[in-house]
């Protein structure tokens, strides 16, 4: 038997099953996100695994700053249940995010706000599988201009669409199970990346992969009092007064803030 015949035989064996995956994902475990990413049975592209159009490049917002998705570490109120590259026997490799939990542990953190680390573009908002449930990805240019992407998975709600520009702090989304699968928790990653690329929760390399904690630590790009808002936030919602906001708590912010509205604003 040539290859060919070979191949063609198991793509009609997995088409006659009506199982897109040949089968293979009672090998794999729960999690349809260990699969291989591969082309829909529909045909066209798969949008968990695209780049970036040259038109999403350029409305990437740079950010200047990052803060934790759940809130400041210095709240008390959050902690690391599961560290990013800890090993997981259970799930046969190593933690490729940080899961982070309401102190209160179990479900007691289900429906509490998401905040966007920083400014970004959504450039995923899906449930690529059961075991992820609802993801958000957005895309920012980190320092130094990285192409740079958070994920936040197991969401209960997703509060934004895909080509959202969203500020830093903004509320995007709720914690939540994934249909129940897990006690409530964020799921958060940090990648290296330009491209929309799910893949798993765990593996035996990093790949684009960041410490996601340690990374927003160190690109948070203010004081760890700060409490400014987004220099993008006050930009899309200029009723509000952004000087009163601002004053000197974030040097940066205000200073971003006038390149994006061209000036000071004299004070009356």
């Amino acid at each position: 038997m040539t290859l060919v015949a070979a191949v063609v035989i198991v793509v009609v064996a997995a088409r006659k099953s009506r199982d897109p995956f040949g089968g293979v994902r009672e090998k794999v475990g729960f999690q349809d996100a260990d699969l291989a990413l591969r082309m829909p049975a529909e045909g066209g592209m798969d949008e968990r695994f695209v780049f970036l159009t040259a038109w999403q490049r350029a409305v990437v917002p740079e950010a200047h700053r990052f803060d934790l998705p759940l809130g400041g570490e210095n709240g008390a109120l959050v902690y690391n249940a599961q560290k990013f590259w800890e090993m997981n026997e259970g799930r046969g490799g190593n933690h490729l995010g940080d899961d982070l939990n309401g102190i209160g542990g179990m479900n007691t953190d289900l429906g509490d706000p998401v905040f966007a680390v920083a400014d970004g573009l959504v450039v995923y908002a899906g449930e690529p599988s059961e075991g992820w449930g609802n993801i958000l990805v957005l895309a920012h240019r980190g320092p130094e201009g990285k192409a740079v992407q958070s994920m936040y998975a197991h969401l209960d709600r997703m509060l934004v669409a895909r080509g959202a520009l969203v500020p830093r702090g903004a509320k995007i989304g709720t914690v939540g199970t994934a249909h129940g699968n897990y006690p409530a928790h964020l799921h958060f990653e940090m990648r290296a990346s330009d491209e929309v690329d799910i893949g798993a929760g765990y593996g035996d390399k990093k790949l684009n992969r960041l410490d996601p904690v340690a990374t927003v630590a160190a690109w948070r790009g203010a004081a760890p009092e700060a409490l400014a808002p987004s220099a993008l936030a006050v930009v899309q919602h200029p009723d509000d007064d952004p000087w009163s906001r601002l004053e000197t708590k974030d040097a940066k912010a205000a200073e971003r803030l006038l390149e994006l509205i061209g000036g000071k604003k004299e004070k009356e």
